[in-house]
């Protein structure tokens, strides 16, 4: 069972990131296309399962979950989140999940307790609202085998072993998560806030989706990158200069709220969680992950050179996003060729803020 130190990247505010709203244009842009295949909010694309699942793994609507895009393969449910959902993906979000336990340090200290096996005739229950290529829920259902493990995606997870307590659903969780209601011990989200339309909307369904005492679990980035004071550095649209790095963000930043997604959710989760009064216990934690391996302990090194991984994929993975908003493929491509060349020279140093939050659910209500 994974329960590491989490690891301080030399930032120890404890105070909320400063709401910025930033300011963003398309001059570069055409208009955004109107069509999509089904929208977010269609709620016939739920089954009427009687295990409450949206779309079974097994199910003959498998083939209907996936469109392919700009030579990606994308979810055909949601004109929101317009990440890849294909192989490639999958595997860059695996190599994440694994950076991301040793950064944080796996488990919230409540989770053990919130898991045990205390009350007599409960099966505990975890949910993991866009789960992507599943990594996290796998990893609960081996660690704590009597529980009910969920993943909830866009599109099926692709796993060739799943364990026996563990089950994929689709969804699009923008409709809402009333089916959900009353049912579950845990609820764990993490990177999803650029599909999200209303993430405050949100947390406030997986207060009822909670069991009492059931334990939330939040972890978003802000689509921005922070120079070496950890400032944000804020750029527009309406050029393509240096920094490149931070100029493709502020790009996939403006295109995923021009699609709805509530992009600015990191910055606003400690107060959205505890200004809810279903949420007590309410912690806040977060890090400045190294863009490149700066500095010179092993540590610190093993995760900029995975972020540098990851963030080249990213890139990869935005093309679908960024084309599909309008912006011309040269342009584009002339922007990732600097951005590519920028990472290589490994000239600047830059970060990225992951923030998470983690809460237990009141008893008394």
């Amino acid at each position: 069972m994974t329960m590491q130190k989490p690891i301080d990247f030399d930032d120890t505010s404890d105070g909320e990131s400063t709401d910025v709203d930033s300011v963003t244009s398309f001059p570069l842009f055409s208009p955004a296309p109107t069509e999509v295949s089904m929208t977010s909010f269609d709620v016939s694309m739920r089954s009427s399962s009687p295990a409450r699942s949206v779309l079974s793994v097994t199910s003959s609507l498998r083939r209907q979950a996936y469109i392919e895009e700009y030579g990606r393969g994308l979810n055909n449910y949601s004109e929101v989140y317009r990440l890849p959902a294909d192989d490639d993906e999958l595997e860059r979000l695996d190599k994440q999940h694994g950076m991301l336990q040793k950064v944080m340090g796996g488990y919230p200290p409540p989770m053990e307790q919130v898991m045990a096996d205390n009350i007599p005739g409960e099966v505990k229950a975890v949910i993991d609202l866009g789960c992507g290529s599943g990594s996290w829920i796998l990893d609960v259902a081996r660690d704590f085998p009597t529980c009910s493990a969920i993943g909830v995606d866009l599109v099926p997870m692709q796993v060739t072993s799943m364990p026996a307590n563990c089950r994929s659903e689709v969804d699009d969780i923008n409709i809402g998560l009333e089916h959900f209601y009353g049912d579950f011990n845990v609820v764990h989200a993490r990177l999803i806030s650029s599909g999200i339309r209303d993430y405050e909307r949100l947390i406030d369904q997986m207060s009822h989706v909670l069991r009492p005492g059931g334990l939330l679990c939040l972890t978003e980035f802000d689509f921005s990158i922070y120079d070496a004071n950890h400032q944000r550095i804020e750029l527009t649209t309406d050029r393509i200069e240096a920094p490149y790095v931070a100029r493709w963000f502020a790009f996939a930043k403006a295109a995923a709220r021009r699609r709805g997604g509530d992009v600015d959710a990191a910055n606003h989760l400690r107060r959205w969680v505890s200004s809810n009064p279903r949420f007590e216990n309410v912690v806040y934690r977060h890090w400045f992950l190294p863009t490149l391996p700066y500095h010179k302990d092993a540590f610190h090194q093993e995760i900029g050179a995975v972020m540098r991984d990851d963030v080249l994929e990213f890139m990869r993975s935005g093309r679908p996003l960024l084309l599909g908003s309008g912006m011309p493929k040269e342009q584009l491509d002339d922007l990732q060729a600097k951005v590519i060349k920028e990472i290589i020279d490994e000239n600047l140093e830059q970060y990225v803020h992951l923030e998470h939050v983690y809460a237990t659910k009141v008893t008394s209500r």
